[in-house]
């Protein structure tokens, strides 16, 4: 079994406090991760924001700046970090993090193995599944690259879960200490059908594996390679359509019977004395298709480990 250390949980304060990490939500598309540090001070369009009237303050807060512009303080759940976090590399979004989540089966306990980590997008998430007793194996050749993920792991409170290795995987394969102890498995590299022999002997019977490739002449020798020790091999791609719902008002004129009736768009329209309508402003909730929709990010392909009769 590993030492692991159970007392550490991923797991937020509700108060906010001197050093911890919140993630400012500027606006929908704007948003920034911050250190709290007292004495400090956080400035934007909006004014000058002290980190000392954050302090004490719970998760969620709208707070104000010296020109009464505001901000809300948010906890750095791992949806909220993928947003904000340093681009290392390329990064996998929340749409494709929970279908890895959801079909590795990945649920607290778990031992999972990654290569490679890249950003730590997938990673953070992979220790919030697995939280509190599980762990997470992930590799990167990189060594600063590795050096920045463990940083960041550090920052969000997930290090006690993640353990970050400087490692060839597609050249030298994961190590051997880790034999038949994985649950389940991600691969983000180049050249996965490399891994698929040194990935079978780290995962349990019946262990399951995922990698992610951008393009599908890569899914193919993949799949090619998993045939011969895995099974219920399976390609997915995740297209993402996401939806803008806001508030839009209409002008009508109300009559006595109550009906409105719609009005050719005006800039100004006028109402006569002694007439028996008045002009009324109504609104509307619309839905509609966002105009900068996500296009593809990769293929996700799934295999299972035979299990040996």
């Amino acid at each position: 079994m590993l030492a692991l250390d159970t007392s550490k949980k991923l797991s937020f304060n509700k108060l906010i406090a001197d050093g911890d990490l919140v993630i400012v939500y500027e606006r929908h598309d704007t948003m920034k991760a911050v250190n709290v540090c007292e004495g400090s001070v956080f400035q934007n369009r909006f004014g000058v924001f002290k980190h000392s009237d954050w302090i004490g303050k719970p998760f969620g807060s709208k707070v104000y700046s010296n020109k009464s512009g505001y901000v809300y303080l948010l906890a750095p759940s791992p949806e909220l970090w993928t947003l904000v976090l340093s681009h290392r590399t390329q990064i996998l979004y929340i749409a494709d993090i929970s279908f890895v989540i959801m079909y590795l089966e990945i649920v607290p306990g778990c031992l999972v193995l990654e290569s490679g980590t890249g950003s730590g997008s997938l990673t953070t998430s992979l220790a919030r599944a697995v939280a509190p007793i599980g762990h997470v194996y992930t590799f990167d050749f990189h060594e600063q690259r590795a050096a920045s993920a463990r940083e960041d792991f550090e920052r969000t409170g997930v290090s006690s879960m993640v353990t970050v290795g400087v490692r060839d995987i597609q050249g030298n394969g994961f190590p051997d200490e880790l034999c038949g102890m994985a649950d389940a498995m991600f691969l983000d590299l180049p050249q996965p059908w490399l891994v698929i022999a040194s990935a079978a002997k780290m995962l349990k019977p019946d262990g399951t594996l995922c990698s992610f490739s951008p393009c599908i002449e890569q899914v193919q020798r993949s799949c090619e390679a998993l045939r011969m020790n895995f099974t219920d091999i399976r390609t997915f791609e995740v297209l993402l359509r996401t939806y803008e719902v806001r508030e839009v008002k209409n002008d009508s004129m109300q009559g006595h019977g109550g009906s409105p009736s719609q009005q050719p768009p005006c800039k100004r329209r006028q109402t006569n004395e002694g007439s028996n309508k008045q002009e009324s402003i109504s609104s509307t909730i619309m839905a509609r298709p966002s105009a900068e929709a996500r296009g593809h990010t990769g293929y996700l392909t799934f295999a299972r480990l035979k299990c040996s009769a």
